[in-house]
């Protein structure tokens, strides 16, 4: 980014439906996923909503532009009597790769995190996402877990 390039990390408003939509679907589309509208309606009204056990998102603005977008939820652990932070979904528009952007979502929820007092914020990737990997390699600790789930 350059020195007059405007780059900001905030909750995601109601007016950014639209713009929300394209991201989620570029995301969804990176993993040859895709959901239904009620699915997107769901997911955004949740979103906003103030339920505790909802996700929440940041965008990253730039420019005026929304360029970015993370989900994250905190949930109760097991292990540890301080709820931990699961980061879902992470995604940056192609143009602005590299410069950033990814690594500002992440530190905005490291930091909602520590204002929550969930210690732990942890995330999931597939193995051939080396683009982003370069990123997580550089902030975060690759552990052994593999994940299952129920076919």
């Amino acid at each position: 980014m350059s020195p007059n390039t405007a780059l900001t990390v905030r909750p995601l408003a109601a007016a950014d439906e639209p713009a929300w939509r394209e991201l989620w679907t570029a995301y969804l589309a990176f993993y040859e996923s895709s959901v239904p509208e009620p699915v997107y309606a769901s997911t955004f009204a949740r979103l906003l909503g103030d339920d505790p056990r909802d996700f929440n998102a940041l965008v990253a603005e730039l420019d005026g532009r929304l360029v970015g977008l993370t989900h994250y939820l905190f949930h109760r652990h097991a292990w540890k009597i301080e709820e931990v932070c699961y980061l879902q979904d992470l995604y940056a528009v192609p143009d602005v790769r590299g410069q950033g952007i990814g690594r500002a979502l992440i530190q905005g929820v490291y930091d909602k995190a520590d204002a929550h007092g969930a210690a732990t914020v942890y995330w999931l990737t597939q193995d051939f996402n080396t683009t982003a990997r370069q990123l997580y390699d550089r902030i975060g600790t690759l552990t052994p877990f593999i994940k299952y789930q129920r076919m």
